[in-house]
């Protein structure tokens, strides 16, 4: 066993109650603390050049990991641009930044190239920061450490508050960050978000270490910032939710011409696509295929509060699906890569389906071993990979370069490799 599967193994060590154990096993804690203010006031926010300017200088000088966060308006605006970016470093203080009256903050990016970054959730913010010009070369993911060192809650308040012991008001994450100005209670929960991340860093540190499980994130961090940025998704309006209800092609149609038309006027707007048109409205229309303005208009989603001309523009988006001939129209479903659903192995392959299984009961019980996550353990899609196209001769090199070939880090494919072994070459019945 490894020094993790030892640790994990006694009770008496494990995280319960979203704390980790102290020396003595106990995880019992004196009640949490509100943190009610920036231990050094709320900052001015960065609007200009000259400032922005003296922020780069003051992180640039300043020593050890960098806390980083962002805030997008998800729901309000289009797309998932950042509105406010905070960061807090030793012998900087905090800072707080409006990307939008600063919109390349690549000289920041730079200041801080070579040092650790520290974020919550890192996958969320990295995209809106890779926007404006920062990139990271390093980092640590406080959500991440918490879910591979086997914390039941991982939101940021329940590792504030069970970790370092301090509650974290969490009324404005999903307020609409684009307002300006930010009023001040906003900017004081902006400010907090970042006032304990290195702290709380360095304690699941010392807890990841304990478990002997920190060489794994270090390889999980190095992932992450390390990764290209995602492929555009194919076919997004396919992910419509009630997308299920509909089944003819012509309805699909529908549904692609009503998303996209939707998603140009969105853009346009600099509003989130829901707040012009609902999910459930487009499959709404899609089902229906209405044959006129008034028949669009007795739909749910499409009332009395919508005028005559929006009306008149979903139905014309309706009407050029009715023109459209049978090869211009999509096909149900999306063309499968890698294997089928598992609902479907067991009639195309019964021996596959029998791996599977195999495979998900083994993973399962090392997951629960390791006191942490499956899917941190080991993505569900390399496993059912390897199972559907198991490696011709199966032994443990082979199921290691499999394991390799589908991205898995180099920990997960040493923990991995003989539970998938046993799986693979077990006898079905």
């Amino acid at each position: 066993m490894t020094e993790a599967q030892d640790t994990a193994a006694d009770s008496s060590l494990r995280t319960t109650g979203g704390a980790p154990p102290d020396d003595n096993g106990s995880s019992e804690a004196p009640a949490p603390v509100p943190l009610l203010d920036p231990r050094d006031g709320i900052p001015p926010v960065v609007t200009d050049e000259h400032s922005l300017a003296e922020v780069i200088a003051a992180f640039a000088a300043g020593s050890g990991p960098v806390a980083v966060d962002a805030e997008r308006a998800s729901g309000y605006r289009y797309g998932q641009r950042a509105y406010l970016v905070q960061l807090r470093r030793e012998g900087a203080g905090t800072a707080l930044i409006d990307p939008v009256a600063c919109p390349d903050l690549s000289g920041l990016g730079e200041a801080l190239g070579g040092v650790e970054w520290v974020l919550h959730a890192a996958t969320q913010d990295l995209p809106c920061l890779r926007e404006i010009g920062m990139i990271p070369t390093q980092l640590f993911d406080t959500e991440l450490a918490g879910r591979l060192a086997g914390f039941p809650r991982v939101g940021l308040g329940a590792m504030v508050e069970g970790v370092l012991g301090f509650v974290l008001e969490k009324g404005h994450s999903a307020v609409d960050w684009s307002t300006r100005p930010l009023p001040e209670p906003w900017l004081r929960y902006a400010a907090l978000d970042v006032e304990l991340l290195v702290d709380l860093r360095d304690a699941l540190e010392k807890e990841l270490d304990r478990q002997g499980k920190l060489e794994w994130a270090r390889q999980e961090f190095d992932a992450i910032a390390s990764a290209p940025p995602p492929e555009p998704r194919k076919d997004p309006w396919r992910r419509t939710s009630g997308m299920h209800k509909v089944r003819r092609r012509r309805q699909l149609a529908v549904v692609r011409e009503l998303w996209e038309t939707r998603d140009r006027i969105a853009q346009r707007r600099d509003v989130s696509p829901g707040k012009v048109l609902s999910d459930a409205a487009i499959v709404e229309a899609a089902l229906a295929v209405p044959v006129n303005v008034n028949a669009l208009a007795a739909l749910t989603g499409f009332g009395h509060r919508m005028g005559r001309r929006q009306l008149e523009q979903w139905q014309a988006a309706v009407d050029h699906v009715k023109a459209l001939t049978d090869s211009q129209l999509p096909q149900p479903g999306q063309p499968v890569v890698g294997p089928p659903p598992p609902r479907a192995w067991a009639d195309k392959d019964p021996e596959a389906a029998a791996r599977l299984s195999a495979a998900r009961a083994g993973v399962s019980a090392l997951a629960e071993r390791l006191n942490m996550p499956q899917e941190n353990l080991i993505t569900p899609d390399t496993v059912r990979r390897v199972c559907w196209e198991p490696p011709a001769s199966v032994d443990a090199d082979s199921v290691a370069a499999a394991l390799a070939g589908y991205g898995a880090r180099a920990w997960q494919v040493e923990q991995v490799t003989p539970v998938l072994v046993e799986a693979l070459s077990a006898e079905v019945p």
